[in-house]
């Protein structure tokens, strides 16, 4: 199940998106609206890596949940 997947990799991906986040706030923008922008763009694409990798872990093992 992607849950398990994304609760696997939950405390890295976090980190390196508040770094991610903080940078692009600090060394581009200094407003608020594009760096939410780019933060939740990080968030999905964290969200779509973990049914990705889930549904990848399925096809080559299909016991595996």
């Amino acid at each position: 199940m992607w849950l398990t997947q994304y609760k696997k990799t939950f405390v890295g991906m976090q980190t390196v998106i508040a770094l991610i986040t903080a940078g692009v706030y600090f060394g581009m923008y200094r407003t608020w609206g594009p760096t939410l922008s780019f933060f939740l763009v990080l968030q999905g694409a964290a969200l779509a890596g973990a049914l990705w990798a889930s549904r990848i872990k399925r096809r080559l093992d299909p016991h595996a949940r």
